[in-house]
């Protein structure tokens, strides 16, 4: 089982990064690769904090949950906006990212699940701090206006979930006592 856990785990970080790679490709970011992996992440933000919902046993991780999809829907929304009137793709690519979130979180269930999930939102928004922070930098003034002004609020959710993980392993870390 603990090889099954770390393999989905590995898998889910590898694929997590995807949508980033371009980002980190490239200073600054160009707006067609912004508005591609910047979609592909919150799509699977949406996914992961729907799968929470079902799945948390915990108040506070399902609130994080809730906040999580009507912060990146609404986000989404503004982006595709933006992507529609420029001609941009926004990406399909969240099928991928979202089944292996939803694959390795699936492994574990209660409060078990509730850390993985906290400690996946590290990441994923370490991630798109830093997508968005090369997207400030966009010379499309209106990709760069987007990422400017979403930026504080990723911060936020980035600060959330690293609290968010703390007292879901604090809590794991106490009930074994």
């Amino acid at each position: 089982m603990k090889n099954k856990t770390l393999l989905a785990s590995s898998a889910l970080t590898l694929l997590l990064s995807i949508p980033c790679m371009n980002a980190m490709a490239s200073d600054p970011i160009d707006a067609d690769d912004f508005v591609e992996d910047a979609s592909a992440a919150g799509i699977a933000e949406i996914d992961a904090g729907k799968l929470a919902l079902q799945k948390s046993q915990s108040a506070a991780v399902k609130k994080f949950a809730q906040e999580m999809i009507d912060d990146h829907t609404a986000a989404n929304k503004e982006l595709a906006d933006i992507a529609h009137s420029k001609n941009l793709k926004v990406s399909t690519d969240e099928e991928l990212m979202a089944k292996a979130k939803e694959f390795a979180l699936k492994q574990r269930d209660g409060e078990s699940f509730d850390a993985a999930y906290a400690k996946n939102q590290v990441m994923a928004h370490e991630k798109a701090v830093a997508l968005f922070q090369k997207g400030a930098k966009s010379s499309d003034p209106q990709i760069s206006a987007f990422a400017t002004a979403t930026l504080p609020k990723l911060e936020g959710h980035l600060h959330m979930a690293h609290d968010l993980a703390a007292t879901t392993t604090t809590v794991k870390s106490n009930k074994k006592k």
